[in-house]
């Protein structure tokens, strides 16, 4: 059951919100609970008892690390990520490893062609950082498995992140304000969220397809196409962030930012600090500190970088491409990293945004690419004459979709936000506002119903992550 469907805008969500409001505090964690294990259930039911196994084992592990001291209280640490990480490793990257094995070794081993879970790598995250919380004695172990329950299924960010922790909601597991303020924050959030989703990063993906299906390409094209899914992968992602953040709003829960404008960055470095900023913190938190960091001599460093960046590339997903993305920017941020500060601050932004964007762009299509194969092909479309420069089908579709592109440009900047932020305190505005804002919101989900009501192309990028 996606966000962006029918059926969870109209049928599951308001029963959800309906209940929950209606029955008292001490009923409200059960009830979110079975909603959100019956959100799992109505997606993948054979998978529901995988994702129960996963909390059982860290309910268990939680308890027993806390009692323990010593070299026992590091082997259950051990244990629990081991089983922990076993199911997502199996899912996951099983097939990777015997297609690998197959090219390597000259074997035969049959693919077992397994369904990805959805969201087990967003909930096997979850799981592992409250046990290495429980065992570092950042957090108590919690007592109520039900709980515990609730934090890895809870379903707002269950599909697509935030990856939240523990500690974020530890607190609010037991106890949480409601307000009339937060609901209206939460409503417009997650709609926001939705309009991104459904209007922009569905819309811009269409044009993505017509690029792969056409056999007209050029190198324009080529380009074109790097610039529209680098915006659609970015509001999908960041409309799924949205609506996780608002749908906690309003249940009460405060879910961390996952996204702060990283097309703005002049550098690899600040574009990594505002892109997926969850998934980056939990590798840093629980990888790359642990393993000294920058703390240590040079070469160790370069290797920690190389290792946090393989893993976040081989986290996205099974297969090189996302292994040779991770390494990618790895590279680019041990560069960034090697150049003098002096240096670094003496070029103009405007050429360090440059340079961020060109790499971004480059960096997604290998992200995007269909293998090894996949990515040589459209660098070789972006870089080289094999392809005329533009033809009468590029323009086409430039001119069909250059109001799209240049809403998502836009967009993607915090230019609306700060144009919505200076009309809303001003006199006019900030009257205007109390009745305009609701009636823009109700506007936005009425066109989104439309566009799903339609049919439209509606996929869901981060279902194989």
């Amino acid at each position: 059951m996606l966000f962006s469907s029918i059926i969870f805008l109209f049928v599951f969500l308001p029963v959800v919100i309906a209940g929950y409001y209606i029955l008292p505090f001490k009923a409200k964690n059960l009830w979110l609970l079975l909603s959100s294990l019956f959100f799992y259930f109505y997606g993948e039911p054979k998978y529901l008892v995988l994702m129960i196994s996963v909390i059982t084992a860290s309910y268990i592990f939680g308890l027993i690390t806390e009692k323990t001291k010593g070299a026992a209280r590091k082997a259950v640490l051990a244990l629990s990520l081991v089983v922990t990480l076993s199911a997502l490793l199996f899912f996951k990257y099983t097939d990777f490893f015997l297609t690998a094995a197959n090219s390597f070794f000259g074997t035969d081993f049959s693919l077992l062609g397994l369904a990805l879970p959805i969201g087990i790598s967003f909930y096997t995250f979850q799981a592992i950082s409250y046990n290495i919380d429980v065992y570092r004695g950042d957090v108590p172990a919690q007592k109520n498995p039900l709980k515990l329950a609730l934090y890895i299924s809870l379903f707002p960010q269950l599909v697509a992140g935030p990856i939240v922790r523990y500690s974020d909601i530890e607190k609010a597991l037991n106890e949480r304000q409601h307000s009339i303020e937060n609901f209206s924050f939460g409503v417009r959030r997650f709609v926001t969220g939705l309009a991104k989703k459904v209007l922009l990063a569905n819309s811009l993906g269409s044009l993505c397809e017509i690029f792969r299906d056409t056999d007209e390409k050029s190198t324009l094209f080529f380009w074109i196409y790097a610039v529209a899914y680098s915006l659609q992968v970015y509001f999908d992602f960041s409309g799924y962030s949205d609506m996780a953040i608002g749908l906690g709003k309003i249940f009460g829960f405060e879910f961390m930012e996952n996204f702060r404008y990283p097309y703005i960055s002049t550098s690899v470095t600040e574009f990594w600090r505002r892109w997926h900023i969850s998934l980056g913190s939990w590798f840093r938190d629980y990888v790359y500190i642990p393993m000294g960091g920058n703390r240590v001599k040079t070469p160790r460093f370069f290797f920690n970088i190389l290792t946090v960046w393989f893993l976040t590339g081989f986290w996205h997903g099974a297969d090189w491409t996302f292994i040779i993305w991770g390494l990618y920017f790895a590279a680019l941020l041990l560069i960034e990293k090697s150049i003098p500060k002096k240096i670094k601050d003496k070029v103009p932004s405007v050429f360090g945004h440059i340079y961020l964007i060109f790499a971004v762009l480059v960096g997604f299509v290998i992200f995007n690419g269909s293998g090894v194969d996949g990515v040589l092909y459209d660098l070789k479309g972006m870089f080289t004459p094999v392809y005329p420069l533009c033809t009468d089908i590029t323009l086409y579709y430039l001119k069909s979709y250059a109001v799209l592109l240049v809403l998502g440009i836009f967009g993607a900047t915090p230019a609306a936000k700060i144009l919505a932020e200076k009309f809303t305190k001003s006199k006019v505005g900030s009257k205007l506002a109390v009745v305009a804002e609701p009636l823009f919101v109700l506007a936005v989900l009425v066109t989104v119903t439309a566009y799903l009501v339609d049919g439209s192309y509606n996929p869901f990028l981060y279902f194989r992550f």
